[in-house]
């Protein structure tokens, strides 16, 4: 099966093809593309691939553009950190819909969703009415996520609002910080059991230590091998550093 990625980050398109490779050893990545400018130009010489993995939002423009000039007809799988496009995408031969950072399980479905569609079907077919209905049927369950924290101090409970809450930080000791600059310990073994219950809209996994809310950035700066720090909103007096995974992420975070 022959792939073709689209994603206009240059670190996040080759994790893409590590994990594809890892997962479907069968499948080639011809080729990366990272612009629509330059997808343009591929479609216009080669015929279409088996499966695309596309990001949506590229530096010069929204990918969907690309169904006004061609008619693909291969399944895409959508790796994009956006949630606002999923009923579009599985309008254009969208089999999933995987939010960035994509898990590699995640991945493997995906793949497998592509490898069980009936020669012929629509790829549509496969998800369009339950992602439909979920979107469009305001009574449909919504993903509820964690509204405060009980922080153990001498003794008593103390809640902590998760709306007042700026940055996680795990160090020697695990911390909660909050926007009026308090400092509080709180009891967990893994920053991963933290980001399951946050909304991702809010808070953003800056490396293995920290998470931090969008409200809490005052500036970010460039520190060298492709490594970003976070300046934190006064009255903490806090940088936070982003991982050189996750800082093609953050700026396609911040900018929605």
């Amino acid at each position: 099966m022959k792939a073709l990625i689209i994603e206009d980050e240059q670190l996040i398109a080759a994790e893409m093809q590590e994990t594809i490779g890892a997962v479907a050893p069968d499948i080639e990545v011809l080729e990366i593309i990272p612009s629509l400018k330059a997808a343009r130009k591929w479609f216009m010489a080669n015929k279409e691939p088996d499966i695309l993995f596309m990001d949506i939002k590229l530096s010069d423009g929204i990918s969907f553009e690309l169904f006004d000039q061609f008619l693909l007809k291969c399944p895409i799988i959508f790796c994009t950190a956006y949630e606002e496009y999923a009923i579009r995408a599985f309008k254009v031969n969208g089999v999933d819909y995987l939010l960035k950072p994509v898990q590699e399980e995640d991945l493997k479905k995906a793949i497998n969703k592509v490898r069980n569609l009936r020669p012929g079907a629509f790829p549509e077919s496969v998800d369009m009415q339950h992602l439909m209905s979920f979107f469009t049927n305001p009574g449909s369950p919504k993903q509820q996520y964690k509204e405060r924290f009980i922080i153990n101090t001498n003794n008593k409970w103390t809640p902590v609002e998760t709306s007042s809450i700026a940055v996680f930080l795990k160090d020697n000791l695990n911390y909660i910080y909050t926007f009026g600059g308090e400092k509080h310990i709180y009891d967990f073994s893994a920053l991963d059991e933290i980001e399951e219950v946050l909304d991702p809209q809010l808070f953003f996994r800056a490396n293995r230590q920290a998470i931090i809310h969008i409200n809490a950035i005052q500036s970010v700066k460039p520190i060298g091998n492709q490594k970003l720090t976070i300046q934190v909103r006064s009255p903490l007096k806090l940088e936070v550093d982003v991982s050189r995974e996750k800082a093609p992420l953050l700026k396609k975070w911040m900018d929605r």
